[in-house]
Parts: C-alpha cells; structure tokens; sequence
C-alpha cells in the first residue's frame, strides 16, 4: 500500500483491523502499552466477526424460507409453520444486529483512547531527552552583568504583579501593569499583523468557550478532561457525554477554529485554508504540581495567537514545513534566539503524526523554552471531527489539519524582558515592536511602584 494512502486511512477502523502488527509497533514506539489499548479492540472485534457471521447465516436461513413460504402460497398450500419459523427468525436477526452495532459503537469507542500514528521520520524515543535539534538561529546575547529571570525584572519594573493576581483569582495567574500590559498587546496586534499581511493567513475571532464535541474532534476528550476548565452548566456530565449546551474554557484557540469546519465537506479548490487567531486559553495544568513555579511559563490563564490549517493530505508536509516558518519568522522578526527540535515519538502529543518545537533562549534562566508546537495531525482530527473536501469528479476525504502557535503571547512577553534587559534594570523595546508600543523605546520603573 503506498505510504501516501496508508497515512490517510490511520486510525480507521479497518485500518487498525487489517495492520495490527504496524499499529502495535508504532504504539509502542509511543510508550503507548498496546496491550491495554488494543487487547480490549481484539476481543470485542472478533466477537463482532461471530455476530456478522451468525446475522449472515440467519438472514440466509430467512430468506430460503421466504422463498418457500411463497412457493406454498401459490400453490395454495398451509404456510403457517414456516411464516411462523421467519418470523422468529426476524426477532433473532434484529437482536444480534442491534448486537452488532453496539460492540461496533464500542469499538469505535475504543478507537478514541488510540492516540495517532508517528510518521516514521519522528525518532524513537520515550521523551524530550531524545528530541532531535535540527536548526539553531539567532546570537545569543551577551551582558556585562548577570541576567536576571523575567519574575525578577517584571516586579522590579511594577509590570508584573503576582501577589494580586493571587489574592483576586489565585496561584498561577499574573497582573500586568502599564507598560508590561501595553507590551502584551502590541505583541497580539504585531503577530496578527504579520501572519494576515504577511503570511496570507485569514483572521478569526472564535468564541473562548466550547462544547464536548468540539474538544472531541480535536483530542482533548475524552483522554484529557482534567486538563480542561468546565463551566457549571457541564458539571454533571461524563467526559464521554456530549449535549449542545455544555461549555468549557478553550485550551487553545486550535479548537474553535479546527470545529469552524466540523461536520462539513470543504470544496478542494479552497485548500489549503490558513486561519489565524488571537484568544485568551484556560489550562488546569494537572499533573504540574511543582513545575514552574516561578514567573509565567505555566499559567492557568495565558494569551496566544494560533495559526491553523486545513490542507489536501499530499500537500500537508509541505504545509507543516511553512506554519513553522510563519511561527519562526515572529522570532526573527524579534530578534529572539531560538532552536528548532523535532519532538521524538513518546513526547509527541496525543493527536500529532509529526511535532516540531520552536524554543526560546531565556538567559536569565540560561536555558531554552519551547515557546510554539507546530503540528501536522494529518486525518486524525479530521476524522474524529468529520472534515472532509472534495475534488472535483472525486469522493469525499478526510483533510489533514495542521497548526501552531504563532506564538505563546505571554512566552514571548518573557524573552523579550530576559533577552532585552539592560544594566539599569530597563528593558529596550524590539524595533519591530516600537511601532506598536506608540514610539516607546524603553520600558522603565512604572511610577509608584
């Protein structure tokens, strides 16, 4: 089968039936344990094989039975005992058929906890140790004076503020005063601008909060609800329970703007389709108990400006290649060192067939942070969200969905302070960002700090 249609049908229920030697290596691969994701699918699928078996051997029966039922009738014979025998055939037939469709809905069911494929050019490997670097750009900046960490700067400045933050909402949520605001939306307005002006991307404003079955055609439920912020009216409900009315605090704008599309068949001479979008995202951030405690890298409640796509699955790679470059062009643009890392198969997300991470040089903390994932999830969210195109004279298929950040706002807010700090404690204001700071230049002490 050639590789191009072999990744097209990934995670089909027929594919996953007919190469299960390929799906458990590649789980595997995953640190996935195929044995609890497809030991279940195994069993359950061969007991749907015995239903269909016995339904065709019934309907069989049924329909010779038929055919003698009428050739006694017109030959005025008693048909009685076999219209009788078709009819409890019939009970027999729908009983096993509703059967049928139920483990079929399970198995389907099963199918959403199998997170996607890699492609065979991620690098195996069982987390971000094995991550592979493939481009570096950028001087990294030299000081006079040792560099000091963003929480340090902001506080000092009167730009950040943690302790309110704390009192009116809790930990992990930051104030932003004066120019550190101002410096926060001038990074949105300059990203927007220059992936709408720029890049040919189309601008979209999508609702903050989303229904089940959005988070469900991009991959955040049912595996990972407790990452997610629930509004009241969802309280109540299984992860695996969708109604119209239930909302949740988006993650990532990757969702609203995916699901504009959910449920629709896209003509093909659209494609590809660039989306761009500036939203606040609400994380839990489960299982981070510990993790960045300091400063803003980890925050329950951030900005961020997402660039998503919608492309003909030959086109994707291609496609995925230029999102990264739109995300990287933002740090150039900035001035803000980076590397580029190909993410190896058991740090790759859930939904993702080919990650890479673009990382910011942070020298007040002397390390580089991963500031934009950049994703090809080639049919996968298509699938569950039911996207499909259509090429002329062609049937309808699944697109391949690709996105990234464009970048992380408050990410980028950080580097900017750690990477333009001077020795008095200011920080210089990027040229390309003066222009929307109103001509400022230099970011001071706020007064009354």
């Amino acid at each position: 089968m050639p590789a191009l249609i072999l990744w097209m049908r990934m995670l089909d229920l027929g594919f996953v039936r007919s190469n299960p030697e390929m799906v458990e290596k590649k789980l595997r691969e995953r640190n996935a344990d195929p044995v609890a994701l497809l030991g279940e699918f195994r069993r359950l699928d061969e007991e749907r094989r015995e239903k269909i078996t016995q339904l065709e051997t019934l309907k069989g029966r049924r329909n010779e039975l038929s055919d003698r039922v009428g050739a006694l009738k017109r030959e005025k014979q008693d048909a009685t005992a076999l219209m009788e025998e078709v009819r409890g055939l019939k009970d027999t037939i729908d009983a096993d058929q509703h059967a049928a469709d139920t483990i079929d809905a399970q198995l389907r069911g099963l199918l959403t906890r199998i997170p996607n494929l890699c492609r065979d050019e991620v690098p195996v490997g069982r987390g971000e140790e094995q991550n592979v670097e493939v481009k570096r750009w950028g001087k990294l900046p030299e000081f006079g004076f040792q560099p000091k960490p963003h929480w340090e700067l902001g506080e000092k400045l009167g730009i950040l503020d943690f302790e309110r933050a704390a009192k009116i909402s809790g930990a992990r949520f930051a104030v932003y005063w004066g120019d550190g605001a101002r410096l926060e939306r001038a990074l949105i307005s300059f990203m927007l601008d220059q992936h709408t002006k720029g890049h040919g991307y189309t601008e979209v404003l999508p609702p903050f909060m989303v229904n089940s079955k959005s988070l469900f055609g991009t991959g955040q439920l049912p595996k990972f609800a407790e990452d997610l912020f629930r509004c009241n009216d969802a309280e109540g409900l299984e992860p695996d329970v969708y109604r119209d009315n239930d909302h949740w605090l988006i993650p990532t704008a990757e969702v609203p703007v995916t699901n504009l599309y959910r449920d629709e068949t896209l003509d093909e001479a659209r494609l590809p389709i660039l989306l761009t979008a500036y939203t606040p995202c609400f994380r839990s951030e489960a299982g981070s108990y510990g993790k960045d405690v300091r400063g803003i890298i980890r925050q329950h409640q951030f900005q961020k400006v997402e660039l998503v796509k919608f492309a003909r699955p030959e086109e994707s790679d291609l496609e995925h290649e230029k999102l990264t470059r739109d995300a990287e062009a933002i740090l150039e643009a900035l001035h803000l060192p980076y590397r580029r890392m190909l993410l190896c198969t058991g740090d790759t997300g859930f939904s993702s067939a080919k990650t890479y991470d673009l990382e910011v040089w942070l020298p007040g903390q002397n390390l580089y942070r991963e500031i934009s994932s950049c994703s090809n999830f080639e049919a996968f969210q298509a699938r569950r969200a039911n996207i499909r195109y259509k090429a002329k004279g062609g049937k309808p298929a699944f697109v391949h969905t690709l996105n990234g950040s464009g970048l992380a706002v408050g990410r980028t807010w950080l580097a900017i302070l750690e990477n333009y700090q001077q020795a008095d404690g200011t920080v210089r204001v990027p040229e390309a960002l003066v222009p929307y700071m109103g001509g400022q230049r230099i970011i001071a002490p706020r007064a009354g700090v």
